[in-house]
């Protein structure tokens, strides 16, 4: 490859990482202000964060060009193109997580009754974790470190953890209190993307191993969930 075919080359993937990284800021504080909005019940702060996801859209669209732009000029090859795929795939999980966020926010109105709920207090240390593991395996992506991802994935069980919790409570509270039923359906639907948020997570981290390494994580194939709901 010659020498200005290379810097081009490199200048792209830098390219790419960046619009991943920005993908991914966005993200994490779409998913913050979310919950802020939800525990303060602020709508105002709930249109702002679903207004705000059409930049993380419009980055995606962006993520998919410069892939594909940079596999038919440049024609990647083994490590090279390993990581022009995962950050084609990991651009629409991110955006896919904004996606959760988004939906999060638009609920902020439709809960009553605020503070019967304990849940409601769980909720943010739940996405709290689950922005974490977003924050780590971004940074995982752009330091290619396969254990780092491999943390990430491991702490996806504790997201799963708060969710049962509160799915329990959630259906035990709807059973003693029926007139609860529908706010208390309402943060079940955004503990459920919460959740999502984490299994999301635990994906790009098992590309960003498969980037890094070659290879998937151990046991990935019994672990990985779908990204397409």
């Amino acid at each position: 490859m010659a020498e200005h075919t290379v810097k081009a080359f490199d200048e792209d993937i830098t390219r790419l990482r960046g619009l991943i990284a920005e993908m991914g800021g966005l993200a994490e504080v779409a998913l913050q202000e979310a919950l802020e909005a939800l525990v303060k019940g602020d709508e105002q702060l709930g249109n702002t964060v679903v207004a705000r996801d059409k930049k993380l859209d419009a980055l995606e669209a962006e993520v998919d060009r410069l892939a594909v732009r940079i596999i038919a000029l440049r024609a990647p090859m083994a490590d090279d193109l390993r990581e022009v795929i995962a950050a084609l795939k990991i651009g629409g999980v991110v955006e896919r997580i904004g996606d959760y966020a988004k939906n999060i926010a638009k609920r902020v109105g439709r809960i009553e009754g605020r503070g019967r709920f304990e849940p409601l207090t769980l909720l943010p240390a739940m996405a709290e974790i689950a922005g974490e593991m977003v924050h780590d395996v971004l940074t995982a992506y752009a330091a290619r470190d396969p254990q780092l991802a491999l943390e990430v994935i491991r702490t996806d069980a504790k997201v799963d953890a708060f969710y049962n919790s509160i799915f329990r409570n959630l259906v035990s509270h709807m059973v003693e209190n029926p007139s609860t039923i529908s706010s208390a359906a309402q943060l079940l639907f955004i503990a459920r993307n919460i959740e999502r948020i984490g299994d999301h997570a635990t994906n790009v981290a098992e590309m960003v191993h498969y980037a890094a390494t070659g290879e998937y994580p151990p046991d990935s194939d019994e672990r990985m969930t779908p990204v397409n709901d």
